[in-house]
């Protein structure tokens, strides 16, 4: 699959889709992928940084969500992105709703584990933000292992 941005999208844009975003760009970077990856929410926070809670555990594990603003989803955004991956199945539905053109463009996440949905960790718990933050980290390497497959070894010249 050959993509050349990505729109991750959760309901606020202030815990699961910076976190998506920032990680899945982190490892998409490290591969040299040359991929973007961004964030908006369905009833974004807008103005608002990531949650500090988000934020110490993803500076903990290697991912800076500094400078994150968050923004609200449009369709303009959403057609800016060659793929667009939701948090949740509701969310995936609000975005084909509102704009229908984008529904091939949409998927879950957490697709590669099932598509069952990132739970928001939003008030809740720290214990409960590390579940969050670590299904997200199992996601995102497996969206960038099928982003970027690994490199096919060249076959031996035939003799």
């Amino acid at each position: 699959m050959k993509v050349a941005s990505i729109l991750v999208v959760c309901l606020g844009n202030i815990c699961r889709s910076p976190l998506g975003a920032g990680v899945l760009q982190r490892l998409l970077d490290r591969a040299g992928a040359g991929i973007g990856v961004s964030s908006a929410g369905m009833v974004a926070v807008v103005g608002h940084g990531a949650d500090e809670t988000t934020q110490a555990l993803a500076a903990a594990h290697g991912t800076c969500l500094d400078g994150h603003v968050a923004r609200q989803f449009t369709r303009d955004i959403g057609q800016a992105h060659a793929l667009i991956l939701a948090m949740e199945p509701g969310h995936k539905r609000l975005i084909e709703r509102a704009a229908p053109d984008l529904s091939g463009r949409v998927m879950l996440f957490d697709h590669w584990l099932g598509g069952m949905g990132i739970p928001d960790p939003f008030g809740k718990p720290e214990g409960f933000h590390r579940f969050v933050h670590d299904r997200i980290v199992d996601a995102a390497r497996l969206w960038a292992q099928k982003l970027v497959p690994p490199a096919t070894p060249p076959r031996p010249p035939e003799v």
